[in-house]
């Protein structure tokens, strides 16, 4: 019994000091294993898992978007890339959906936005596309940001993109948006065919072209009291058809800067801020009547030279005797002027007289 004893307990401390082991080789294989994929953080890039945030500058000439992000980025912030087209997906990792909710794009040369472009991001909440050089925006460009706050579109837009641009940014794409900038992309007018989004708190159209807000859009804002506008640095056109707009800003206070708002054209008027504006410089009705009066005027003066010529046309016999009158007249005054200075110049005739 004891020789069985001692074989008992030998045996189970061989499984024991096994078992340790074991554990102890996987301890360690699992510190000498190369970090998941998926928590690497990409090269050129510098990443605070802590805070979520990957930042990404300039190495090299880069021309493309940088690799298996970390799935915990909820902050990417990628400048100075010369990052021509954003494909569909572009920052999907092999399907996986980011928690990403701020993606800073700015300054990196973007040209095209592909459709479904950041499809993968259902959770994003600020997009900054500032200061690239857009030509063409996708209608579906913004498709897959159900949850997307604000949108910077800043210093970005060329000429080409612009007619696009009122298809991307449709409520039906982005019915939860907040804040949308616009700013100096040489725009004419809102580029929204409709203005009544559903969440559309600030929409920002500073140094823009804009010289007049039409008044279906006024119209719109009326309707859309919690929205506010930003128009600075246009160069309004102040004359009567300013005058829907000119009304809706002395009577809303739906644009914060609209002590800055100054006037371009015409001349007489330059610099002159919008408010600051009579009543009587964009009443259309003033304009039109004092047309009206001068073509009446113009009519007037027309009728009483026709009705002159008519009298001369008219009394033209009495006018020729009368005319001749006068001039036998004139000729017998000359003719006695004519004498008397003949004998005036007479000597003779001068002694005579004395």
């Amino acid at each position: 019994m004891r020789i069985l004893y001692n074989i008992y307990h030998s045996k189970g401390i061989f499984l024991v000091w096994h078992q340790w082991c074991l554990y102890y080789a996987a301890g360690v294989c699992l510190l000498l294993s190369p970090v998941r994929s998926d928590d690497a953080c990409p090269s050129s890039c510098i990443c605070a898992r802590d805070a979520g945030t990957v930042t990404c500058l300039p190495d090299g000439e880069e021309t493309e978007l940088p690799g298996d992000m970390p799935e915990w980025t909820s902050t990417l912030i990628l400048k100075g890339r010369n990052i021509s087209t954003l494909p569909r997906g572009a920052l999907t990792i092999n399907g996986t959906k980011l928690v990403m909710m701020t993606l800073s794009l700015s300054y990196n040369g973007i040209q095209v936005i592909e459709p479904y472009a950041f499809l993968g991001l259902p959770r994003l909440h600020l997009l900054d596309l500032s200061h690239n050089q857009l030509e063409f925006i996708s209608a579906r460009a913004f498709h897959g940001l159900p949850e997307l706050r604000s949108l910077y579109l800043n210093y970005s837009i060329l000429p080409p993109a612009i007619a696009h641009l009122s298809g991307a940014l449709s409520a039906e794409n982005l019915r939860n948006l907040h804040r949308l900038e616009l700013a100096g992309n040489g725009l004419k007018s809102i580029p929204l065919e409709r203005l009544d989004m559903y969440s559309l708190h600030a929409l920002v159209l500073t140094d823009n072209s804009i010289e007049n807000i039409e008044r279906e859009n006024i119209t719109n804002l009326y309707q859309e009291r919690r929205l506010r506008v930003y128009l600075s640095l246009n160069p309004f056109r102040c004359n009567c058809e300013l005058e829907a707009f000119y009304y809706w800003l002395k009577n809303s206070s739906q644009c914060p800067d609209a002590g800055r708002l100054l006037c371009s054209q015409p001349e007489g008027k330059s610099g002159i801020p919008v408010e600051k504006l009579r009543s009587e410089d964009v009443d259309c009705m003033s304009e039109n009547l004092e047309a009206v009066s001068y073509v009446f005027l113009g009519i007037v003066l027309a009728l009483i030279g026709v009705v002159f010529l008519m009298v001369l046309y008219l009394n033209r016999r009495g006018i020729k005797r009368w005319l001749n009158n006068i001039r036998e007249a004139c000729r017998d005054q000359m003719e006695v002027y004519h004498y008397r200075y003949e004998q005036d110049s007479d000597p003779r005739l001068a002694n005579v007289a004395v």
